[in-house]
């Protein structure tokens, strides 16, 4: 159930609001119990004839059996590829921080091990994950990380990358890719089209600037910014005492230290994109439709979105994975405006395809895109409270009809069992102990997303 955005203090408004939450989640168990009791039995019929099992197909003929430690376990995308690994005969390892121990996804079927590491920022996550992968006998090292991880996780990497396949980009590619102004710059340096932008580091610089007329410009932390990301405020020439106002606001967020980017906001359509590449060559491609807060995803065919990122992972000769944010403008000109340097959501239109393993794998693979029969992916709890909260209810019924949940599997049922009757009130319980405060459950990244938070 996806709440409102505006983010209340904590207190009686913020204990109410939970309490509600988890007693819809209670009313619910009921139906989740009898749907996930009625997959498990049928998994048991289907095990008696396993020439019937698609994943016993998947895995039919496998020359070699490889070792994947994947990272983010909390996260549907890190779901979603377990089970790809799984049913192409590999064996999987999940990793996840204590705080999210209680991850749903540790009881899908797909998972071999489960591992508990630190904070990705704490000093001891690479020896954890290291002495993991050592423990395990790992083979191909893939990190689905947080925004706040990308980082940690390419220095996990390059310790790896001694005895492993790493699926990642290195320390100063991931940081480059990470900030959105240096981000710009190389892009604009390949002659690809990104939006005009400055660097902000101090809020007067937003006061002095000479707005063009005619254009709006909006402001971004580079700094991940959970809550703050779906700010859209619109600068310009026509307005510039909410300007000033608005500058003043940021005056103690913004700094040298903890810069932002003024860009250019262009008018147009908003599209995302998941990209697995290896040695600057796209090996995994998808792009859908996108907006500040995603969890619908559908494969669209972009070519002069898919040339883009193309071009931008052959310049930089990418290994790893790359999620692309464009716009498209009303004159068909795609702008790139931001790259994040890891595993998208949108991974999830993959959920039929059977070569993801390979494609992840192999160098030499041919692109694999979304195949055309696939279901969009929705989370079905953000579905329920857009049906209850927001008026188009036929267009949100046809939704939920016409696509599928990204996290149920017949052939794997106990994770969305688990997800939205353990892991997400164990959340919530936490969240009261500790007096804080979320704006949003978000049942695809598995979090409460919090001010501070990951």
């Amino acid at each position: 159930m996806c709440v409102p955005v505006a983010v209340p203090p904590a207190g009686e408004n913020s204990v109410a609001r939970t309490a509600a939450v988890m007693t819809g989640l209670i009313l619910t168990l009921p139906i989740d119990v009898t749907v996930v009791a009625t997959a498990l039995a049928a998994g048991r019929r289907r095990r008696v004839e396993p020439s019937r099992d698609p994943e016993s197909k998947a895995a039919t003929g496998r020359a070699t059996r490889h070792t994947v430690l994947i990272t983010g376990g909390k996260m549907t995308k890190a779901l979603h590829l377990a089970r790809a690994f799984h049913a192409a005969g590999h064996r999987v390892v999940l990793v996840e921080s204590a705080k999210y121990r209680l991850t749903g996804h540790r009881f899908s079927r797909a998972v071999d091990a489960f591992h508990c590491v630190p904070e990705p920022d704490d000093p001891g996550y690479r020896d954890a994950v290291v002495e993991i992968a050592h423990r395990e006998g790992v083979d191909v090292f893939i990190p689905v990380s947080s925004p706040a991880a990308s980082r940690y996780d390419a220095i996990v990497g390059e310790s790896l990358a001694q005895f492993c396949d790493v699926v990642h980009g290195d320390v100063a590619t991931v940081a480059m890719l990470d900030d959105k102004d240096q981000f710009s710059r190389m892009a604009e340096s390949l002659g690809l089209r990104v939006p005009h932008w400055m660097r902000i580091t101090d809020a007067r610089q937003i006061e002095e600037f000479d707005f063009p007329p005619g254009r709006s410009y909006i402001l971004k932390r580079i700094a991940y910014n959970p809550v703050g990301r779906t700010n859209m405020t619109l600068l310009s020439a026509d307005t510039p005492e909410s300007n000033a106002a608005f500058a003043r606001s940021l005056s103690s967020a913004i700094s040298a230290e903890d810069p932002w980017i003024m860009q250019e906001f262009i008018a147009g359509k908003e599209y995302c994109t998941h990209g697995t590449a290896r040695h600057g060559v796209l090996t995994v491609y998808g792009c859908s439709a996108s907006s500040a807060f995603q969890i619908n995803y559908q494969h669209v065919d972009k070519p002069a979105i898919r040339s883009w990122v193309e071009r931008f992972i052959a310049a930089l000769e990418l290994t790893g994975q790359a999620s692309f944010d464009f716009i498209e403008a009303a004159d068909g000109t795609v702008y790139a405006i931001e790259c994040n340097p890891r595993t998208h959501s949108a991974i999830t239109m993959f959920h039929n395809h059977s070569e993801v393993a390979d494609a992840y794998l192999r160098p030499d693979h041919p692109t694999i895109t979304p195949r055309g029969d696939a279901r969009p992916t929705y989370w079905i709890y953000h579905e329920l409270w857009r049906l209850i909260t927001q008026p188009d209810r036929v267009g949100r019924l046809a939704t939920i009809a016409r696509g599928t949940d990204a996290i149920f599997s017949w052939r794997d049922p106990l994770p969305y069992l688990m997800v939205h009757h353990l892991h997400i009130p164990s959340l919530l319980i936490a969240s009261l102990r500790r007096r804080r405060s979320w704006s949003r459950i978000d049942f695809n990244i598995g979090k409460l997303v919090e001010v501070g938070g990951d």
